[in-house]
């Protein structure tokens, strides 16, 4: 189907907004201009976009879909569409499910349930190691081969500096990505939240900044020493960011991402002891919620990635010694940044788009995150100047765990395409 996008605007790159009209043909960009009216095509659908910012499909390189095993927290069939109510197009899913997909059977049978349910591209993970927590590498090799986006046992850190360099070896021969959640077990101590002037406050075990940073220090020596691509994952403190800067400036090849979450809060603004803010890492210091911001401007911090993590109501519906860590992301995440951020003029609204998508595509050679001809026609449209309330009823999440319900934010999602078809309207 041939498809014309009218009357639509997009941001360039000194920043300005323009008009501009695209044709989408056989699933492609197949034209870009100020006026297409002219162009002399068949058009079979016409889209009057009515002034609404279009960019590239939003990439989301850091989500949980639950499937399968955990079915009552999120699908792959919701996760996707709450994605596409994003403006995502294209997720990334990890593999802490049950089971957890560590062979080639396991991943095949995830990999269809995608193929089956999915309305925007799914790339599935496979783990570093056998049941995420063993010391037993999977074959990277056979996984590769099944579809595996790249390999992470997001949830916990690897505890053994050995397991992470064999593995790293691995995907060096293999050109692929190790993606690290990084904390080191023997620091944690029971921690709930951040160390700091809050846990006491509230009387909660804290978690040590050094938790997280003391992996990514050992991690990218042994980047290093392996000419592994190393990626770290939702990164909280200062200190890490720090380590990451260093390493970067040595030259190993190190990647990173930063949440909507660790940008916008603190631990300052957890009002009492309520697992509607427990999430891992936890928010942290004002420090560190400053560095990570100076991290993403100055390039040390590549992108950002949601870590959509949905858990049921009655799991986070108490305090946070016993309840799950993660907080849902997908469909607020462009809104509450735009709104915070470029509003208020401390991003542009390209640095925004391009975090969001070009660069993560960029970072993991997705065919995604550009908005040109020949390019894949994996589309958002936004609305900058409706306001909304953040609605929990109108998630297409299963999941509603996030302290963001109640915020007022601008840059509503009107439309996204994946491959020039309408997911989302």
């Amino acid at each position: 189907m041939n498809t014309w996008i009218k009357n639509a605007t997009m941001v360039n790159h000194r920043n300005e907004i323009e008009a501009i009209e695209l044709l989408i043909k056989e699933g492609k960009i197949d034209a870009i201009g100020a006026d297409l009216s002219l162009i002399g095509e068949q058009v079979e659908k016409i889209i009057d976009a009515k002034g609404a910012l279009i960019t590239p499909g939003l990439v989301d390189v850091h989500v949980h879909l639950r499937e399968p095993g955990f079915t009552y927290k999120e699908t792959i069939k919701t996760g996707s569409e709450a994605a596409a109510r994003g403006g995502f197009t294209t997720i990334c899913a990890m593999p802490n499910t049950n089971p957890v997909p560590d062979t080639v059977e396991k991943f095949a049978e995830i990999q269809a349930k995608i193929q089956e349910d999915a309305v925007v591209n799914v790339l599935h993970y496979a783990p570093i190691t056998t049941g995420l927590k063993s010391d037993e590498l999977v074959d990277q090799v056979g996984l590769l081969k099944a579809g595996a986006f790249a390999f992470t046992n997001d949830g916990v850190g690897v505890q053994t500096a050995g397991t992470m360099y064999l593995a790293m070896v691995e995907a060096a021969k293999n050109n692929t990505v190790i993606v690290a959640h990084t904390e080191d077990d023997s620091l944690l101590f029971g921690g709930v939240m951040h160390q700091g002037a809050m846990s006491e406050k509230l009387n909660l075990p804290g978690i040590l900044s050094i938790t997280e940073a003391s992996q990514i220090a050992r991690d990218v020596l042994l980047s290093e020493a392996t000419g592994a691509h190393y990626h770290v994952c939702h990164v909280s403190t200062k200190e890490s960011v720090r380590v990451i800067r260093d390493a970067k400036k040595a030259g190993i090849h190190v990647t990173a991402e930063v949440t909507p979450h660790h940008l916008l809060l603190s631990e300052e603004d957890i009002p009492s002891d309520t697992a509607i803010y427990k999430m891992n890492p936890p928010l942290r210091g004002i420090d560190d919620r400053d560095a990570l911001i100076e991290g993403l401007l100055d390039g040390t911090i590549d992108f950002i990635a949601t870590d959509h993590a949905p858990h049921g109501d009655e799991e986070k519906s108490g305090g946070m010694v016993n309840a799950p860590f993660g907080i849902v992301g997908s469909e607020t995440a462009f809104q509450l940044l735009y709104t915070h951020f470029v509003k208020t003029e401390k991003f542009t609204l390209i640095q925004l788009i391009e975090w969001m998508s070009t660069k993560p595509a960029e970072t993991f050679k997705l065919n995604a995150g550009h908005l040109e001809v020949g390019a894949p026609a994996d589309l958002a449209l936004f609305d900058l100047t409706d306001e909304q309330i953040i609605d929990a009823q109108e998630f297409k999440s299963l999941a509603s765990n996030t302290p963001f319900i109640g915020w007022k934010v601008s840059g509503t999602t009107l439309m996204t395409l994946v491959n020039g078809e309408v997911v989302y309207s």
